[in-house]
């Protein structure tokens, strides 16, 4: 078999040495290079070949690329680099790889034209002073074959190593069965129709209740479409924790079937979660693990792909054995594993690593959303940028003196854009133009101060340039998508402001995300409507929606609608004695742990304080606000098999969806709010928007700005309760609004709501 590679992959796989260096240094844009590649070619003479293709053969192997430039007079091949700063600080590891790529192209230009030598030369091309810095060297062109042999002879070896994994792993999952005696009810029905979707590179929205086996149920069929469809990679992508646990278990099952399965499976976490030396800075003057950290990764790259399965703990064992950083081991090991679990934004977000290399290697890859629910409210965060005007004046004040000037200039043309504002919020109806390229001139300012002086800079300073940029990229892409909104805050003296590009449909962005992928699954409880997913989400023209067959029984829950009661704001003084009693009768009937939800943090207190005081001897807690890991974990440690108790959360909270309390441990939730956002600025402006975007396509403003993501909560948080198909249990929808019929319809189609008057008469019923 005969494999292709190009330099610059040949030499980035074969000739990187020495540290990882990570100090922050401003580069060249994409257009800045390009323009400077230009620049350097234009100085050359009439006869110089920019741009020029060359190939080259060794045995298995085709390496072909372009080199920058060749001066046929001069016998001089040139491989030109932009930067920006003094040239003594390319760091040294960079500079291997440029002349590891010339000497490459060098040998190829010997072969095809039969030189005997030739002069070499990288070119640093400054962007900023136009500046050239060429280092050049004469090489014989049998040292050149032996150099360029020894690389394709690493890679070659690599290669059909890669080569005999995909054959191994592809047969392996032709034999691949479920890993269970029976699927459970609708499982199959979900695996088979994801399995379709990967076969057939479409984009599926399943809707499918806890408790079916949703993860085991996708990510069956969709390895089992590898071979036919010739995958490449299958990216798992999560909003939460716990999703990526659940990801692990099920591939751990499918794994057990096959001694040594070959299939590789790396768990990618975030950067700050994965670093074992926060303290330090990621160079090899600081950190340990970034010294010499290119000379050591083939042996941990080696180990890691032959372990296979490489879940956090493992391949921080792995990286510290072999004294390397575990995130960026991680990050390298992203590039040969088959499955890569993550969150969302390492496929999803501007600068998405996973991303980047599907289109870089032009992978075919298949993608699974779990839990897709939240990947509106994640894909908004993405590509929404804030500038705080509090910490600008902070770091304006420490600033170095050659950057007062821009600051300033940012700093007046804001404090102008609400001298007029009376409001403490308001929406803007177009971009602050003046105000956008004071910012751009400070970023190019920072830039430029940052090149001549890398280190020592404030961290304040660093932020505000990142999100300066980020600003900046977004207001390039404004449209009816996003909202430019200020918001005041009292300063002392002055008047001071907070200045966002919020995103409200992520559609834009998230769309080619989709479109680059072979096929996608998105799967959740709570998909519905289909539209509203599809106009926010970017999701390809023909995706399909499947509710899929729940496996519980509607006597295995009683759901109770209350008829005679508001939670709305101006209604809820009222709706505590109402709320308290029922509570109270229910626990009464049947003794157990029982979850209660609110609207918000007041209300959760108003509640608890009133049934505090009229049943104390009812054992309750609650969620508090900012709470850790540690009291999130207390917080749930009180539902056991044997306790009692009732805990009171906020609705849309940690505990309103990805916990699992099955039996015993909870049997029952008092649901007192629709969960729809507030009404305020923002979320009238986002219902305006969403009716003029999606109107004519039946799209209700109301609905998708209020209706759709409450209910989303109310069906989240309901379904704690029944967790496998032996559970019972009841829930309490709170407010009279759930009797409507445009709400009832968003409701799981296998519950059968039945009416409830809270009077004192009303008793609840005991649910066997």
């Amino acid at each position: 078999m005969s494999y292709a590679v190009a330099v610059r992959a040949l030499c980035e796989f074969t000739a990187k040495e020495g540290d990882l260096d990570l100090r922050f240094t401003p580069a060249p844009t994409a257009a800045e290079g390009m323009a400077g590649h230009a620049t350097v070619v234009a100085r050359r003479g009439a006869g110089y070949l920019a741009e020029l293709p060359l190939a080259g053969a060794y045995p298995g192997l085709l390496v072909s690329g372009r080199a920058d430039g060749y001066d046929p007079q001069l016998n001089l091949l040139e491989e030109i680099k932009t930067h920006r700063g003094d040239v003594a600080r390319i760091p040294q590891n960079h500079r291997l790889l440029h002349w590891a790529q010339v000497k490459v192209y060098g040998w190829l230009l010997c072969d095809e034209q039969g030189l005997e030598e030739i002069d070499l030369a990288v070119v640093y091309f400054n962007v900023v002073t136009q500046k050239e810095t060429a280092f050049r060297e004469r090489f014989a062109a049998v040292d050149l074959r032996t150099f360029f042999e020894l690389q394709c002879s690493r890679f070659i070896a690599w290669a059909e190593q890669e080569s005999a994994h995909r054959v191994a792993r592809d047969r392996s999952l032709e034999r691949l069965r479920f890993p269970y005696p029976a699927f459970r009810k609708g499982q199959r029905q979900l695996a088979e129709n994801v399995y379709r979707a990967a076969r057939d590179g479409d984009t599926l929205m399943a809707q499918a209740t806890t408790g079916i086996g949703k993860t085991l149920g996708t990510l069956f069929p969709q390895l089992k479409a590898f071979p036919g469809q010739r995958l490449d990679r299958l990216f798992f992508l999560t909003a939460k924790t716990p999703g990526r646990a659940l990801a692990l278990d099920a591939l751990a099952a499918l794994r057990r079937q096959e001694d040594h399965m070959p299939l590789r499976v790396l768990e990618h976490v975030a950067r700050d979660k994965a670093c074992e030396h926060p303290d330090k800075a990621c160079h090899g003057e600081s950190c340990p693990l970034a010294k010499g950290f290119y000379d050591r990764l083939p042996a941990a790259r080696k180990a890691a792909l032959e372990r296979r399965w490489l879940p956090q703990e493992a391949l921080r064992a792995i990286a510290l054995e072999h004294r390397v950083c575990p995130y960026y081991l991680s990050q390298e090991l992203c590039r040969w594993a088959d499955v890569v679990v993550c969150d969302y934004n390492y496929y999803f977000d501007m600068a998405a690593l996973l991303y980047s290399l599907t289109v870089l290697n032009g992978w075919r890859v298949t993608l699974l959303v779990d839990e897709a629910h939240n990947l509106i409210e994640r894909g908004r965060g993405m590509y929404t940028a804030t500038l705080d005007q509090r910490e600008f004046k902070a770091l304006r004040k420490g600033a170095p003196a050659k950057l007062k000037g821009v600051l300033e200039r940012v700093d007046r043309h804001w404090s102008q854009l609400h001298r007029e504002q009376q409001e403490p919020y308001l929406i803007y109806p177009a971009l602050p133009d003046l105000f956008i390229a004071a910012v751009q001139k400070a970023v190019t300012a920072i830039t430029d101060h940052l090149t001549d002086q890398p280190t020592g800079n404030d961290a304040t300073l660093l932020r505000f340039y990142l999100d300066a940029m980020l600003f900046c990229r977004l207001a390039e892409a404004y449209g009816p998508h996003s909202l430019f909104d200020i918001t005041l805050d009292e300063g002392g003296r002055h008047v001071l402001s907070t200045l966002c590009l919020r995103n409200i449909v992520p559609a834009p962005f998230l769309a080619p995300r989709f479109e680059t992928a072979h096929s996608t699954t998105l799967f959740s409880a709570t998909l519905s409507p289909a539209p509203y997913y599809t106009d926010l989400l970017g999701l390809p023209e023909g995706t399909r929606w499947l509710d899929v067959e729940s496996p519980f029984l509607a006597e295995q829950l009683e759901v109770r609608t209350v008829s005679d009661l508001s939670t709305r704001y101006r209604h809820r003084e009222s709706s505590l004695a109402p709320i308290v009693a029922l509570m109270a009768r229910q626990y009464a009937a049947r003794p157990g742990n029982y979850l209660a939800f609110f609207s918000s943090y007041a209300y959760l207190r108003q509640v608890l304080d009133a049934f505090r005081a009229a049943h104390p001897g009812i054992p309750v807690w609650e969620q508090s606000r900012s709470m850790n890991e540690v009291e999130r974990s207390l917080f749930l440690a009180r539902f056991t098999e044997t306790s009692r108790g009732i805990g009171f959360a906020v609705l849309g909270g940690a505990f309103g969806e990805g916990i699992d309390l099955p039996g015993e441990r909870l049997v029952g939730a008092f649901i007192a709010t629709l969960g729809m956002p507030q009404v305020n600025p923002v979320n009238e402006e986002v219902k305006a928007r969403m009716q003029a975007m999606f109107g004519e396509r039946g799209g209700n403003g109301f609905d998708y700005a209020y209706l759709y993501p409450g209910l989303q909560k109310v069906v989240q948080a309901a379904g704690r309760v029944i967790r496998t198909t032996e559970d019972s249990g009841v829930v309490y929808l709170l407010d009279a609004r759930f009797g409507r019929a445009e709400v009832r319809r968003l409701l799981p189609g296998w519950w059968r709501p039945r009416p409830l008057r809270i009077g004192r008469e009303a008793e609840p019923q005991p649910v066997d």
